[in-house]
């Protein structure tokens, strides 16, 4: 048989998995596609290690010295096959949690593996952090992985991504400082059959064809996502006949039981991906003799029959009865090398088991930053004023964002409809205005950058975060936008378990510096329910991310270009409502001016009762003091600025002269962030409070549509002079 026939199979690119080829056959596959003895060798001490290291880590957990396990058992073939072809520190792995013979193959040991299981400090993936099987290692490119499934393909084109942009910059004489790249890199990312199911896979599968993306999708097929058979998740129960006739992905279908078959296919996708032809799909067929974790029994759900077929082939029982076949190795040579091995890694695991747990008191190191304090004086910069006090918040963003293209290569701003145009030949059609953003606080932007620096995202939201944390994680400043923070939560997951943690999972080992742009907030007649919503409370809540709602258009300058000059992920919210209006317009305030986080502005003085507020809160508690003090009250009000930090220690000033302290914001009451605030007021100032905290919120409802309601439901100007009287009367 031709090497020809038993790789492409078809005009379709797929490899027929179930066939069966002679050893004479699978030999001529090996010589034709270069693979040698000494390889085909290396294989099996590959295969054998990462089975050992899951038999070592099963035995742990059982003496309570691990505390989880889930085995990469049965798909050992087509890894160690990618692993002699994929070249650490040189491409990129985004692995799941069944790649442990790929990372063995790259040049993680399984000391390594083994002090992930119990936890302590030599585990090089997370330095404690995270569950066994968890991978991750700088020194490799072996990106950091989370146990969230499907959220990873996106990452991978963010990675591919950058290296695309690097590589532009090199072209146009920008060479990329200290972020290193290579022409013909792959981004490899895995995952299991189940995971295809999830909408982030479609989204990057889409992406990396419409982009022509140099990423390597595999799909490790072992037939089960825990107990739900592929069948029932997937059309004709096979992803790669699902996906044969998708436009620009090429597909490989393949027996990864047989490293062998494996090889020759992987060899032909990573020569077509280095050549620059775009984006491969390889699903490979394996098997899972063991199940799915250790708290599954798969008994339970396969029946005997089912297992002994899998037993027959597995690869740690195929691959050696294919070797001793074709004279490669003897029985006894195989017998050797698995004594051999075994006593490896038990020496592994001895050691592993006395190497010390982290001090408990590094659980609270890389949560954000270690050298770059966003909170500091070094982001305190004075402005340096120009032109007339009339810019709009939306305008004054648009110019920041634009000074900071101008300034910085590296920052790349998308979202959806962010650009000017999608087609990058209406550049230069000067008739054409360009979209630049719904709210037009992105127009220009595309213009003012380098060619791929500013563009369109589909419209997807964690398509557009996931791609940014690929991006970010090797060195670019990616700013998107969130088009309505009403249709953020599709981005969630990407947000919560996956930006906020990546610094913190991997001991800070990498990093994900980031700014989200949110326009949020009501106050806009006719935005209804879906196009009003207040919840920045719950992304304070979340360790890691820290968020800015300025209320002006100068603070809106300081902050985002602290943001931006940070080092940590950064949700900016901006109020919709506070965009164009005329009461917060500032002067340009120059291109060195920054803000930093965790500052409250002393917006009024008083000496009555504090008023903590921000947002469009602030103007409206403006209008309320005026009406108290007309009346004799003095009425101080704090503009927080930055929600995560917040400024306690200006909150503690304010109220060591008025003792009484009213908190207003447009999202609802219950688990509003100004129950945060009075909780922390009520631990550390009680005793220089006179009267109860109170607040002031939107009612707990949704926003309606009719005006009439939409006022009742959110507070107004009434709504916080009365909650002050009240406070004041008390």
């Amino acid at each position: 048989m031709q090497l020809k026939d038993a790789v492409q199979g078809s005009a379709r690119n797929v490899m027929p998995y179930s066939l069966k080829n002679s050893i004479q056959e699978k030999m001529e596959i090996a010589r034709s596609s270069g693979l040698t003895k000494t390889m085909m060798r290396e294989f099996l001490r590959t295969i054998v290690t990462s089975r050992r290291v899951d038999d070592a880590e099963i035995s742990m957990k059982k003496q309570n010295k691990a505390f989880f396990q889930i085995a990469g058992a049965g798909h050992e073939g087509v890894l160690v096959a990618a692993a002699s072809l994929l070249k650490p520190s040189y491409d990129y792995f985004v692995a799941y949690y069944r790649d442990r013979a790929l990372c063995l193959g790259l040049g993680v040991t399984p000391y390594e593996m083994l002090c992930q299981a119990n936890g302590n400090v030599g585990d090089t993936a997370s330095h404690g952090r995270q569950m066994p099987s968890h991978w991750g290692n700088k020194k490799l490119n072996i990106i950091s992985k989370t146990s969230c499934t499907g959220t990873q393909f996106l990452h991978a084109c963010g990675v591919a991504e950058a290296g695309e942009y690097f590589s532009q910059l090199k072209k146009m004489g920008l060479n990329p400082k200290n972020r290193p790249f290579n022409e013909d890199e792959i981004i490899y990312v895995s995952c299991g059959e189940g995971a295809t199911s999830e909408g982030e896979f479609w989204e990057s599968v889409t992406t990396a064809s419409v982009n022509r993306l140099p990423v390597l999708f595999m799909v490790e097929d072992n037939g089960y996502a825990i107990s739900v058979p592929v069948m029932t998740q997937t059309p004709v129960g096979s992803i790669s006949k699902t996906l044969e006739n998708f436009p620009g992905l090429k597909v490989f279908e393949v027996d990864g039981n047989c490293p062998i078959l494996s090889y020759a296919v992987l060899k032909e996708a990573t020569q077509y991906i280095r050549s620059k032809k775009g984006p491969v799909l390889v699903h490979a067929h394996v098997t899972r003799p063991y199940s799915h974790s250790l708290s599954d029994d798969q008994i339970m759900y396969r029946n005997t029959a089912e297992l002994e077929k899998e037993k027959i082939d597995d690869v740690i029982n195929s691959y050696p009865k294919t070797l001793i076949e074709a004279a490669i190795m003897t029985q006894a040579e195989i017998d050797k090398m698995f004594d051999e091995v075994a006593k490896e890694v038990r020496a592994a695991m001895t050691k592993a088991l006395e190497t010390p747990w982290p001090d408990p008191k590094d659980s609270l190191r890389h949560l954000t930053s270690e050298t770059v304090d966003m909170t500091s004086s070094k982001f305190d910069t004075l402005p340096a004023f120009s032109g007339k006090n009339d810019i709009p918040m939306a305008g004054m963003i648009n110019r920041v964002l634009k000074a900071e293209v101008e300034r910085d290569n590296f920052i790349r701003i998308f979202g959806e409809d962010v650009a000017d145009f999608g087609q990058l030949e209406k550049l230069q059609d000067a008739s054409l205005k360009g979209k630049g953003g719904v709210f037009k606080v992105t127009s220009g932007l595309q213009r003012a950058g380098l060619p791929g620096q500013v563009f369109n995202s589909p419209l997807a939201e964690a398509n557009i975060i996931g791609r940014a944390i690929g991006m970010a994680v090797r060195g670019l400043k990616p700013v998107v936008e969130i088009q309505f923070f009403d249709y953020i939560w599709p981005a969630f997951m990407q947000l919560k378990n996956e930006m906020s943690t990546m610094r913190y999972r991997s001991g800070g080992d990498f990093s994900c510096p980031m700014v989200v742009r949110v326009p949020i907030g009501g106050y806009l007649r006719g935005g209804a329910m879906y196009h009003s919503q207040s919840g920045e409370s719950i992304f304070t809540h979340i360790p890691g991310i820290k968020v800015a709602y300025p209320s002006n258009a100068l603070d809106a300058a300081g902050l985002l270009r602290t943001a931006i000059r940070g080092d940590d992920p950064v949700m900016f919210l901006e109020h919709k409502h506070l965009y164009y209006q005329g009461y917060n317009r500032t002067a340009d305030p120059g291109n060195d001016f920054m803000i930093p986080f965790g500052k409250a502005k002393l917006v009024r003085e008083g000496k009555h009762a504090t008023i903590v507020t921000w947002g469009a809160l602030v103007n409206r508690s403006l209008e309320a003091a005026k009406k108290l003090q007309a009346e004799g009250h003095e009425v101080e009000i704090l503009d927080l600025r930055t929600l995560a930090p917040f400024d306690m220690e200006a909150i503690k000033t304010s109220l060591a002269k008025t003792s009484r302290v009213l908190i207003a914001h447009e999202a609802t009451k219950t688990s509003g962030f100004g129950a945060e605030i009075a909780a922390r007021i009520t631990e550390e100032c009680f005793e220089l409070l006179d009267a109860p905290v109170m607040r002031v919120t939107a009612k707990d409802s949704h926003i309606p549509y009719c005006p009439s309601s939409e006022d009742f439901v959110l507070p107004q100007i009434e709504d916080v002079y009365n909650g002050a009287l009240t406070l004041l009367k008390y």
